[in-house]
């Protein structure tokens, strides 16, 4: 598929905003209802970011073998990697193809048995990277995010040592990135050795316009994830206000590493960056 997105129509984007323009409580509803037609999926771009590609392969130094040794038991296993609003499932499918347990969680079941679809017509297009460690398992769940149903149907304990966050963050009203963060600190395992890796995205949005998705600077990003649960206070156009003297509480993540990828989407080049987070 080609690179082009449709998120780039300004008449996509503002029939987006106009199904979304409803109380934040109903946004679950709403995506579903997107997934249920399956005629209107603008984020959809038919394969992973390639810059999550390239801080996998390429970044070893922050992220390290995709196995890690158990810490009740200590038995080396695979490492658990989330996908929340994982849509068709091709980051899932790119996680496992470096080793990992890949989880792709969505509100839609929809969405769920289309990414099911893509995995057994793609997975073998996803080539293993180290034949040393082999592929990862692959699943995919219906759930909300922010509760704690799909976590007791996986079954697999309560965290996860790595997380994706592409899409997902800028699909959320402003009023529940608190609950966002602290999620994420609580899912993320405690381990140095986990991280959660955010591709910030959309950087060249301004925030006043609305979404989703939602504009997102990476201040964003540090304000939150360094208070997780906490409300952050915004100016009149929407942009975060920074507060550099202010501690982070006792969940509050660290960013350890900051760049811009040389390969992304075509909507976001020269634009979107690259985090890692971890636990302090």
């Amino acid at each position: 598929m080609s690179d082009s997105s449709p998120f780039q129509s300004t008449d996509a984007r503002a029939r987006l905003r106009s199904h979304f323009d409803i109380n934040p409580s109903d946004h679950n509803e709403r995506w579903s209802e997107l997934w249920d037609a399956g005629t209107f999926l603008p984020w959809d771009r038919g394969t992973p970011n390639p810059a999550l590609t390239d801080t996998l392969s390429q970044r070893h130094d922050l992220l390290g073998d995709s196995s890690i040794a158990d810490p009740h038991s200590g038995v080396k296993r695979r490492k658990r990697a989330l996908v929340p609003g994982c849509g068709k499932g091709y980051d899932v499918l790119l996680l496992a193809s470096f080793g990992y347990d890949a989880y792709g969680l969505e509100v839609s079941a929809s969405a769920v048995k289309m990414a099911e679809e893509v995995a057994k017509e793609k997975e073998k297009d996803y080539e293993v990277r180290d034949e040393g460690v082999g592929r990862g398992a692959v699943r995919y769940i219906v759930g909300d995010f922010f509760r704690d149903e799909w976590l007791r149907e996986l079954d697999i304990g309560a965290n996860f040592e790595l997380i994706y966050d592409y899409t997902f963050l800028c699909a959320l009203p402003l009023r529940m990135r608190p609950a966002w963060a602290l999620r994420m600190s609580q899912l993320l395992a405690p381990s140095p050795k986990s991280n959660l890796i955010c591709l910030e995205f959309p950087t060249y949005k301004a925030p006043s316009t609305g979404g989703p998705p939602f504009g997102l600077s990476p201040e964003v990003y540090i304000e939150h994830l360094s208070h997780p649960g906490e409300e952050i206070p915004y100016d009149e156009e929407g942009k975060v206000k920074e507060d550099q003297l202010r501690k982070a509480n006792e969940g509050g993540l660290n960013r350890v590493a900051h760049w811009q990828p040389k390969r992304t989407h075509e909507i976001g080049k020269g634009t979107d960056w690259v985090s890692i987070w971890r636990h302090r």
